[in-house]
Formats: structure tokens, C-alpha cells, sequence
């Protein structure tokens, strides 16, 4: 995965790509789904959700740009492997799922491969976690309509949020660093993701 999927291509920063070959990615799909889960594919984990293409995960990973010092935010845990990925290269990780049933898996597969201090809470994704903010990096796993402002209020002074931002059925992967002269679009590529369903994202 890590050769073909993601060196092969243009992810270079050596931290994500070591990140990405520490996590057992076969813990965070269904049982059912584990021989596919080193395919270069999303693939469903129940309630409308997906664990995302390696790929992807990769590329929002690389365009965190972190260091290991950061305090970080992953909306949209899902299994819970975006949450793992950054726990290998961050300090702190706070994530947060809207489907109860989803955190309580996403919280076993964690623990059952070793990240036990990634914080899983339940709620609204675009609402963010104030209580634990502000944040260094701010990961968004599924697409918005525009951006979440109460994300980005989450966000410390030049900290990174990376979110998919368009259409249902087609986006665009945003950098946005928080500056004093409000959001700053670094860059974009296309993607498909899931909708981010909540307050600032698509309607359920």
C-alpha cells in the first residue's frame, strides 16, 4: 500500500508515510471487508459511512503538516483509522463521530490496536469540540458545503484544516490556515467523499 498507493504517487513527507505503515489498517474495516483493506478504495463500515481510500487519508496527513507537537481535531472518526494515523504524528488527538454506535466501534478498534490516549467523543462533527479547543490541525473525513466556521473558530492562531468542500457528489480537498486576515485557501484537489451531515455541513 504504502510503495504502490502512496510513495508511487506524490505523497513524500516520510512521517505520514511511516505513520500509515505503523497502523494496522485490517482492525478498522469490517471483519468481512479485511482481506480488501489495503486496497486503494474507501470501503463501507455501516450507518452510510466509509473508511476512506489510504490514499486520501495520506494526502489530508501530509497536508496537516505536522511535527509531532500538535493538538489535533479528526471530524468524522468512523473506524477510527484517520484518528490512529494522526495519533502516530501528533501529540494529542481529540475525534468526534454524530453515530453513537460508530464512536463505541471506532473506540474498540482503537484500543484493540494499541491508541488508547485518542480522545472519542459523540456529536455534532461542525461544531467542533470546544471544550478541548483551540487546535493546532483540524482533520475533516467526509465533504462540506462550505467551510464550518465553528471549526474554524476552533482553530489556533496559523493552525491547518484540511476538509473535502463542494458538492455531494464532487468536492475539492482545501488547506485552510487561520490567519489575521481570516482563512487562508493554501490549495485544493478533487476528491469524493461522504457528506459531513450536522449544523455547518450537509443536511441528514
Amino acid at each position: 500500500m504504502v510503495a504502490e498507493q502512496l510513495r508511487g504517487r506524490d505523497v513524500e513527507d516520510e512521517r505520514v508515510l511511516a505513520a500509515m505503515e505503523r497502523v494496522p489498517r485490517e482492525l478498522f474495516v469490517p471483519p468481512e471487508l479485511a482481506g480488501h483493506a489495503y486496497e486503494d478504495a474507501a470501503l463501507p463500515i455501516g450507518f452510510g459511512a466509509t473508511i476512506s481510500q489510504p490514499y486520501m487519508v495520506a494526502r489530508i496527513c501530509e497536508a496537516l503538516a505536522l511535527h509531532g507537537r500538535e493538538r489535533v481535531l479528526d471530524v468524522g472518526t468512523g473506524s477510527g483509522y484517520q484518528a490512529a494515523v494522526l495519533a502516530e504524528l501528533a501529540e494529542e488527538v481529540d475525534t468526534i463521530e454524530r453515530v453513537p454506535e460508530l464512536a463505541a466501534q471506532a473506540r474498540a478498534n482503537l484500543d484493540e490496536a494499541g491508541y488508547e490516549r485518542v480522545r472519542v467523543h459523540v456529536g455534532d462533527g461542525t461544531l467542533g469540540v470546544p471544550d478541548q479547543a483551540p487546535f493546532d490541525a483540524i482533520a475533516v473525513g467526509a465533504a462540506a458545503p462550505e467551510l464550518p466556521q465553528t471549526l474554524y473558530g476552533q482553530l489556533a492562531e496559523r493552525g491547518r484544516l484540511v476538509l473535502p468542500v463542494g458538492r455531494r457528489d464532487a468536492q475539492e480537498l482545501q488547506v485552510v490556515v487561520r490567519s489575521p486576515e481570516g482563512p487562508a485557501v493554501l490549495r485544493s484537489v478533487p476528491c469524493r467523499f461522504v457528506p459531513l451531515l450536522g449544523a455547518e455541513g450537509f443536511s441528514p
